[in-house]
């Protein structure tokens, strides 16, 4: 997983959100106005991390009759939450919304301060004013019976269900609007989710019938209004680190109506495999390797493509062939980062490192 915004610890810019034991209350106020970022940080001579200061924790000591000339390490939180500097973004958010942190430290193995996550920029970017939708209607019927009474966006990989690392991601590349297409047991994705204030965005519901599924094109009609912007779609069972930036900007910059997110996939034929030309044998190759560009279920679409979207069961690769035979622009960016389509039991068992 990508890593999490990592402020670097260096005496410069961090001398100013540290503090030794033997300062003051007064002195860890000083600290966290000047600070800024709601924390300050006890260190000792080798900068080893021995305890946190908030506002709450020098509000509850000045309660309990201390004044601001008393020394603060009695007050400071001895047993904090900190993670390694190798910890993703993921693993840093579901602390830090699991325990309510703003903020989380980052200590190397011996204990030493290397720097402090932060909730705001953990999330995310800047806002884009994009929106995106996902797609998480589907049955997942080649999962069997792992699908009877969950949704297979919901199915989980390391602890954590697959539609979540969506928008995650999404949201940690500045997406703060999103719509998730549901049918299959859409009430389960809607309980976990609700209006997204949990997860740092918005979240709608293009809910479809279940008499009437509209397919993986066709949810788009739904959306309550036209779009301003280029809109990220994508598949409700992947699990990818895709670089959306880099795909919003190929987009733009290609001038491209639409833009199909590809995956380079190779398969190794069992055989030989002979070319023959007048009855006569010209080559033999001992099982070769075929490579092909597949559809990685990844999208990028400009507000007027969107517009022609029927509302009936509509795939979404009928949009882009009727863009081509058009004559339009669909350009075609090759995912380089890590992509799993989990949509049969040996993709679901590599997103999970080879447990079922």
């Amino acid at each position: 997983m990508a890593a999490a915004h990592l402020i670097p610890m260096n005496p410069q810019p961090f001398s100013n959100l540290c503090l030794p034991p033997s300062g003051t209350i007064r002195n860890a106020l000083e600290v966290i106005d000047k600070g800024g970022e709601g924390i300050c940080l006890m260190v000792d001579e080798g900068q080893h991390l021995l305890g946190t200061i908030t506002d709450g924790d020098i509000r509850r000591a000045l309660l309990k009759g201390a004044t601001l000339d008393d020394c603060v390490e009695p007050f400071a939180k001895k047993q904090f939450t900190s993670v390694p500097d190798d910890a993703g973004r993921v693993e840093v958010i579901d602390l830090m919304q699991a325990r309510q942190l703003n903020q989380i430290p980052i200590l190397d193995k011996a204990g030493r301060l290397k720097g402090l996550h932060l909730l705001h920029e953990v999330l995310g970017a800047r806002p884009r004013p994009n929106w995106a939708v996902i797609m998480a209607g589907g049955k997942g019927t080649r999962l069997g019976e792992l699908t009877k009474d969950t949704p297979k966006p919901m199915l989980k990989v390391a602890g954590r269900p697959i539609l979540e690392r969506l928008v995650l991601h999404l949201v940690g590349n500045g997406i703060r609007r999103i719509f998730i297409s549901t049918n299959y047991l859409a009430g389960i994705i809607e309980d976990h989710f609700g209006d997204g204030s949990r997860f740092g965005c918005s979240i709608s519901y293009l809910r479809e019938s279940p008499d009437q599924p509209l397919g993986t094109g066709g949810s788009l009609s739904l959306l309550p209004e036209a779009p301003g912007h280029p809109v990220f779609v994508c598949n409700g069972d992947l699990v990818t680190q895709v670089d959306v930036a880099r795909l919003f900007d190929f987009h733009q910059d290609g001038g491209f109506t639409a833009t199909i997110g590809v995956r380079s996939y190779a398969h190794e034929i069992p055989f030989g495999c002979l070319e023959v030309q007048d009855q006569c044998v010209t080559s033999i190759v001992e099982k070769p390797t075929v490579s092909q560009l597949i559809n990685a279920g990844i999208y990028i679409l400009s507000p007027e493509i969107i517009a022609r979207v029927p509302r009936r069961f509509f795939p979404i690769t009928e949009l882009f062939d009727e863009e081509v035979r058009g004559g339009g622009r669909v350009g075609a960016f090759e995912i380089l980062d890590e992509w799993i389509d989990v949509g049969q039991r040996e993709q679901l068992k590599q997103a999970r490192g080879g447990a079922q």
